[in-house]
């Protein structure tokens, strides 16, 4: 099999696995994207609060690859929500980069204790849509009745709604209201890394039974049979790794098929319990992260 890509509602194409870069370091995030991009993996998701997209587009530049073979993925933090700010952040977001567009640009979260900031965030997103600077746009940690509000309010449906997602925490209402809106879900913490650190430290997705006994029917992974999970459900996953063992294991996936009843088995491990933070929860005031201007 080859690497599976993925339609987005407005006719882009993009990779449906990619490499996330969530919580590494900036002095690590070059090494470890260019060993990806050697692997394989043309989807690179950061985010402007990771404050290491600069290290990302070193990585893209150092890789000898075309800027087009590259599908580059960023997010707009909730400090630079508002009209002005968000185009303003585009700009700081392009330049840290070192590219004119930007394949897919997002908004972090919902924002929704000053959600009219969210959607004016979202119309500025609209604009550079327009305006061909970035070639789809989308949001991340949004809920169902996020999503109802922010489409009755702006014109474009999102592309891509980023959420946490792994088989302790599927969210199906999530993933049906993506669906019926035609808005492509995407996991962050595809294979439960979040599980290994987070409440029960004694119960993580990778010791799992069920994933584990799947995975040596096949000689994979649990990670491998996972992120497998995702990408035969019509996911996209964005799994992250600085070690260069684990960045190819989670690349070599497309060898190998999940029957019905297998993904059955994986869908009904769901506690329902979030490893991150509430959307709900998350405010100006509480975020705690500032933004590097340069």
């Amino acid at each position: 099999m080859t690497p599976t890509t993925v339609t987005l509602n407005n006719g882009v194409t993009m990779p449906a696995l990619g490499f996330g870069v969530f919580q590494t370091p900036p002095e690590v995030t070059t090494q470890a994207v260019v060993t990806a991009l050697a692997t394989g993996y043309r989807l690179i998701d950061t985010a402007a609060a990771y404050g290491n997209e600069r290290g990302v587009g070193d990585a893209i530049r150092n890789s000898g690859l075309a800027r087009d073979d590259v599908f580059i993925e960023t997010k707009v933090w909730i400090s630079d929500y508002g009209y002005d700010e968000t185009l303003h952040a585009f700009e700081k977001s392009a330049r840290k980069l070192g590219v004119d567009t930007i394949d897919l640009f997002i908004l972090h979260q919902a924002l929704p204790s000053e959600f009219d900031r969210t959607v004016d965030a979202y119309r500025a997103l609209e604009r550079l849509l327009a305006e061909g600077r970035v070639r789809a746009i989308g949001v991340s940690n949004f809920m169902p009745d996020h999503l109802d509000t922010l489409l009755e309010r702006t014109e474009v449906v999102p592309a891509v709604n980023q959420v946490e997602m792994h088989p302790y925490f599927s969210q199906p209402a999530v993933r049906t209201a993506d669906t019926e809106r035609g808005i492509l879900t995407q996991a962050w913490s595809p294979i439960g890394g979040i599980t290994s650190y987070r409440g029960d430290s004694s119960r993580s997705t990778f010791n799992e039974p069920v994933i584990v006994g799947i995975g040596e029917q096949y000689g994979k992974s649990a990670a491998q049979v996972m992120l497998r999970w995702h990408l035969q459900q019509g996911r996209s996953a964005i799994p992250k790794s600085v070690r260069a063992e684990r960045i190819a294991e989670n690349f070599d996936v497309f060898d190998f098929e999940l029957t019905g009843e297998q993904l059955a088995a994986i869908d009904a491990l769901d506690t329902g319990v979030r490893g991150g933070p509430e959307p709900e929860h998350i405010t100006l005031a509480t975020s705690g992260r500032v933004i590097p201007e340069d």
